[in-house]
Protein backbone atom coordinates (compact mmCIF):
# COMPACT_ATOMS: atom_id res chain seq x y z
CA UNK A 1 0.00 0.00 0.00
CA UNK A 2 2.03 2.93 -1.30
CA UNK A 3 -0.11 5.49 0.51
CA UNK A 4 -0.45 3.63 3.80
CA UNK A 5 -1.42 5.60 6.94
CA UNK A 6 1.69 6.45 8.94
CA UNK A 7 0.05 5.75 12.30
CA UNK A 8 -3.30 5.15 13.96
CA UNK A 9 -4.16 8.85 14.10
CA UNK A 10 -3.64 9.15 10.35
CA UNK A 11 -5.82 6.07 9.77
CA UNK A 12 -8.64 7.45 11.93
CA UNK A 13 -8.53 10.86 10.27
CA UNK A 14 -8.79 9.29 6.80
CA UNK A 15 -12.13 7.74 7.72
CA UNK A 16 -13.83 4.34 7.38
CA UNK A 17 -12.70 3.77 3.78
CA UNK A 18 -9.06 3.75 4.90
CA UNK A 19 -9.80 1.12 7.54
CA UNK A 20 -11.47 -1.07 4.93
CA UNK A 21 -8.41 -0.73 2.66
CA UNK A 22 -6.01 -1.62 5.48
CA UNK A 23 -8.07 -4.66 6.46
CA UNK A 24 -8.10 -5.84 2.86
CA UNK A 25 -4.33 -5.57 2.46
CA UNK A 26 -3.25 -6.54 5.98
CA UNK A 27 -3.05 -10.34 5.47
CA UNK A 28 -0.40 -9.88 2.80
CA UNK A 29 1.63 -7.49 4.96
CA UNK A 30 1.66 -9.29 8.30
CA UNK A 31 4.99 -9.49 10.14
CA UNK A 32 5.81 -11.51 13.27
CA UNK A 33 5.90 -9.41 16.44
CA UNK A 34 9.10 -11.03 17.68
CA UNK A 35 11.92 -8.54 17.50
CA UNK A 36 9.61 -5.55 17.16
CA UNK A 37 9.21 -2.89 19.85
CA UNK A 38 5.75 -1.65 20.86
CA UNK A 39 5.00 2.04 20.84
CA UNK A 40 2.02 3.53 22.65
CA UNK A 41 -1.17 2.27 21.04
CA UNK A 42 -2.04 5.93 20.39
CA UNK A 43 0.73 8.33 19.38
CA UNK A 44 -0.80 11.70 18.47
CA UNK A 45 -4.20 11.95 20.15
CA UNK A 46 -5.70 15.46 20.01
CA UNK A 47 -6.60 15.02 23.68
CA UNK A 48 -6.17 12.49 26.48
CA UNK A 49 -9.14 12.68 28.84
CA UNK A 50 -9.34 10.70 32.07
CA UNK A 51 -12.36 9.99 34.24
CA UNK A 52 -11.86 9.60 37.97
CA UNK A 53 -13.89 7.75 40.59
CA UNK A 54 -15.87 5.86 37.94
CA UNK A 55 -16.06 2.59 39.88
CA UNK A 56 -17.78 2.73 43.25
CA UNK A 57 -15.29 0.36 44.88
CA UNK A 58 -12.30 2.46 43.81
CA UNK A 59 -13.96 5.71 44.84
CA UNK A 60 -14.74 4.24 48.23
CA UNK A 61 -11.26 2.88 48.90
CA UNK A 62 -9.69 6.25 48.06
CA UNK A 63 -12.44 8.13 49.91
CA UNK A 64 -13.51 9.95 46.74
CA UNK A 65 -17.01 11.00 45.73
CA UNK A 66 -18.54 9.34 42.67
CA UNK A 67 -22.24 10.07 43.14
CA UNK A 68 -22.22 13.71 41.99
CA UNK A 69 -20.68 15.33 38.89
CA UNK A 70 -18.23 13.25 36.86
CA UNK A 71 -14.58 13.89 37.72
CA UNK A 72 -12.66 14.75 34.54
CA UNK A 73 -9.02 15.71 34.05
CA UNK A 74 -6.40 15.69 31.31
CA UNK A 75 -3.30 13.56 30.91
CA UNK A 76 -0.26 14.97 29.16
CA UNK A 77 1.11 13.46 25.92
CA UNK A 78 4.58 12.89 27.40
CA UNK A 79 2.99 10.28 29.69
CA UNK A 80 2.23 7.91 26.79
CA UNK A 81 4.34 4.78 26.44
CA UNK A 82 3.90 1.25 25.15
CA UNK A 83 3.79 -2.42 26.06
CA UNK A 84 7.00 -3.82 27.58
CA UNK A 85 8.38 -0.33 28.23
CA UNK A 86 10.36 0.63 31.31
CA UNK A 87 8.68 3.36 33.36
CA UNK A 88 10.93 5.47 35.58
CA UNK A 89 10.35 8.09 38.25
CA UNK A 90 12.53 9.96 40.76
CA UNK A 91 12.31 8.24 44.13
CA UNK A 92 12.81 11.52 45.98
CA UNK A 93 9.70 12.99 44.32
CA UNK A 94 7.26 10.07 44.34
CA UNK A 95 7.29 7.27 46.90
CA UNK A 96 3.69 6.09 46.54
CA UNK A 97 3.41 5.09 42.88
CA UNK A 98 0.26 3.09 42.17
CA UNK A 99 -1.30 1.10 39.29
CA UNK A 100 -4.79 1.51 37.80
CA UNK A 101 -6.30 -0.79 35.18
CA UNK A 102 -8.54 1.15 32.79
CA UNK A 103 -10.44 0.62 29.56
CA UNK A 104 -9.24 3.12 26.98
CA UNK A 105 -11.72 4.43 24.37
CA UNK A 106 -10.53 5.95 21.08
CA UNK A 107 -12.95 8.31 19.33
CA UNK A 108 -13.38 7.57 15.62
CA UNK A 109 -15.45 10.49 14.41
CA UNK A 110 -16.15 13.89 15.94
CA UNK A 111 -18.73 13.87 18.71
CA UNK A 112 -20.63 16.99 19.78
CA UNK A 113 -23.88 16.91 21.75
CA UNK A 114 -24.42 13.23 21.00
CA UNK A 115 -27.14 11.36 22.91
CA UNK A 116 -26.25 8.29 24.95
CA UNK A 117 -28.14 6.11 22.47
CA UNK A 118 -25.75 7.06 19.63
CA UNK A 119 -22.54 7.71 21.57
CA UNK A 120 -20.91 4.35 20.80
CA UNK A 121 -21.30 5.05 17.06
CA UNK A 122 -18.47 7.56 17.52
CA UNK A 123 -15.99 4.99 18.90
CA UNK A 124 -13.18 3.72 16.69
CA UNK A 125 -11.84 1.16 19.13
CA UNK A 126 -10.59 0.22 22.55
CA UNK A 127 -7.24 -0.37 24.23
CA UNK A 128 -5.75 -1.17 27.62
CA UNK A 129 -4.53 1.71 29.81
CA UNK A 130 -2.50 1.60 33.02
CA UNK A 131 -3.20 4.96 34.67
CA UNK A 132 -0.09 5.07 36.88
CA UNK A 133 -0.46 7.55 39.71
CA UNK A 134 1.86 9.15 42.25
CA UNK A 135 -0.54 9.08 45.20
CA UNK A 136 1.63 11.32 47.40
CA UNK A 137 1.32 14.07 44.78
CA UNK A 138 -2.34 13.32 44.08
CA UNK A 139 -3.40 13.95 47.66
CA UNK A 140 -1.18 16.99 48.13
CA UNK A 141 -2.54 18.97 45.15
CA UNK A 142 -5.98 20.16 44.09
CA UNK A 143 -5.78 18.65 40.60
CA UNK A 144 -4.78 15.22 39.28
CA UNK A 145 -3.06 15.87 35.95
CA UNK A 146 0.51 16.24 37.23
CA UNK A 147 0.50 13.18 39.51
CA UNK A 148 -0.58 11.01 36.57
CA UNK A 149 1.51 12.62 33.82
CA UNK A 150 5.09 11.76 34.69
CA UNK A 151 6.98 10.62 31.60
CA UNK A 152 5.65 7.15 30.78
CA UNK A 153 2.86 7.12 33.37
CA UNK A 154 0.17 6.32 30.75
CA UNK A 155 1.10 3.01 29.11
CA UNK A 156 -1.39 1.95 26.41
CA UNK A 157 -1.67 -1.15 24.27
CA UNK A 158 -0.50 -3.59 23.26
CA UNK A 159 -3.03 -3.00 20.47
CA UNK A 160 -6.21 -1.13 19.60
CA UNK A 161 -9.16 -3.40 18.87
CA UNK A 162 -11.88 -1.91 16.67
CA UNK A 163 -15.28 -1.34 18.22
CA UNK A 164 -17.03 -3.98 16.11
CA UNK A 165 -14.81 -6.68 17.61
CA UNK A 166 -15.55 -5.65 21.20
CA UNK A 167 -19.29 -5.22 21.05
CA UNK A 168 -20.55 -4.09 24.45
CA UNK A 169 -17.78 -2.15 26.27
CA UNK A 170 -19.58 -2.82 29.57
CA UNK A 171 -18.91 -6.54 29.14
CA UNK A 172 -15.13 -6.88 29.42
CA UNK A 173 -13.02 -8.00 32.37
CA UNK A 174 -10.08 -6.04 33.79
CA UNK A 175 -7.22 -7.44 35.89
CA UNK A 176 -3.93 -6.18 37.27
CA UNK A 177 -1.02 -8.36 38.33
CA UNK A 178 2.05 -6.93 40.11
CA UNK A 179 4.95 -9.38 40.13
CA UNK A 180 2.45 -12.15 39.48
CA UNK A 181 0.07 -11.19 42.30
CA UNK A 182 -3.54 -10.52 41.29
CA UNK A 183 -4.56 -7.14 42.73
CA UNK A 184 -7.44 -5.93 40.53
CA UNK A 185 -10.17 -8.18 39.15
CA UNK A 186 -13.44 -6.61 37.99
CA UNK A 187 -15.92 -6.11 35.16
CA UNK A 188 -16.35 -2.93 33.17
CA UNK A 189 -20.02 -3.45 33.94
CA UNK A 190 -19.24 -2.05 37.40
CA UNK A 191 -18.65 1.46 36.01
CA UNK A 192 -20.66 4.22 37.66
CA UNK A 193 -21.09 5.86 34.23
CA UNK A 194 -20.97 3.75 31.08
CA UNK A 195 -18.72 4.46 28.13
CA UNK A 196 -21.74 5.81 26.23
CA UNK A 197 -22.69 8.09 29.12
CA UNK A 198 -19.13 9.39 29.42
CA UNK A 199 -18.96 10.26 25.71
CA UNK A 200 -22.38 11.90 25.74
CA UNK A 201 -21.56 14.02 28.78
CA UNK A 202 -18.12 15.11 27.55
CA UNK A 203 -19.57 16.02 24.16
CA UNK A 204 -21.97 18.55 25.70
CA UNK A 205 -19.13 21.02 26.38
CA UNK A 206 -16.42 20.10 23.87
CA UNK A 207 -16.17 18.46 20.49
CA UNK A 208 -14.42 15.12 20.94
CA UNK A 209 -12.09 15.01 17.95
CA UNK A 210 -11.15 11.83 16.08
CA UNK A 211 -8.28 10.07 17.84
CA UNK A 212 -9.13 11.40 21.30
CA UNK A 213 -8.26 8.87 24.01
CA UNK A 214 -10.62 8.57 26.98
CA UNK A 215 -9.45 6.58 29.99
CA UNK A 216 -12.63 5.47 31.72
CA UNK A 217 -11.62 4.89 35.33
CA UNK A 218 -10.25 2.08 37.45
CA UNK A 219 -11.96 -0.61 39.54
CA UNK A 220 -11.19 -1.34 43.18
CA UNK A 221 -8.00 -2.95 44.36
CA UNK A 222 -5.58 -0.03 44.14
CA UNK A 223 -2.34 -0.45 46.06
CA UNK A 224 -2.89 2.71 48.09
CA UNK A 225 -5.89 1.25 49.89
CA UNK A 226 -4.38 -2.13 50.75
CA UNK A 227 -3.20 -3.01 54.24
CA UNK A 228 -0.31 -2.82 54.08
CA UNK A 229 -0.24 -0.61 50.96
CA UNK A 230 1.24 -2.06 47.77
CA UNK A 231 3.21 0.55 45.82
CA UNK A 232 5.29 0.02 42.70
CA UNK A 233 8.97 -0.39 43.46
CA UNK A 234 12.21 -0.61 41.54
CA UNK A 235 12.23 -3.82 39.51
CA UNK A 236 8.47 -4.46 39.71
CA UNK A 237 6.59 -5.79 36.69
CA UNK A 238 2.95 -4.79 36.17
CA UNK A 239 0.55 -6.47 33.75
CA UNK A 240 -2.89 -5.01 33.11
CA UNK A 241 -5.19 -7.15 30.98
CA UNK A 242 -8.60 -6.71 29.42
CA UNK A 243 -10.20 -9.67 27.73
CA UNK A 244 -10.85 -9.25 24.00
CA UNK A 245 -7.95 -6.72 23.86
CA UNK A 246 -4.81 -8.12 25.44
CA UNK A 247 -2.15 -7.83 28.13
CA UNK A 248 -0.17 -4.62 28.73
CA UNK A 249 3.08 -5.09 30.66
CA UNK A 250 5.50 -2.47 31.99
CA UNK A 251 8.66 -2.64 34.09
CA UNK A 252 9.38 -0.20 36.90
CA UNK A 253 12.57 1.65 37.71
CA UNK A 254 13.17 4.21 40.45
CA UNK A 255 15.91 6.71 39.65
Amino acid sequence: MHDAPRDLQDLIERGPEALVAVRTLAPAALRPLEGLRHASAVLRPPAIIAVGANYAAHASELKLRSETAMTVFSLWPNSLTGHESTVTWPSDLAKQVDYEAELGVIIGRAARNVPVSRALDHVFGYTVVNDITARDLQFSEAQWSRCKSFDGFTPTGPVVVTADEIGDPQDVWLTTHVDGRLLQDASSGDMVRTVAEIIALLSTTSTLLPGTLISTGSPGGAGYSRKPPVFLRDGATVTVSIDKIGMLTIHCREI
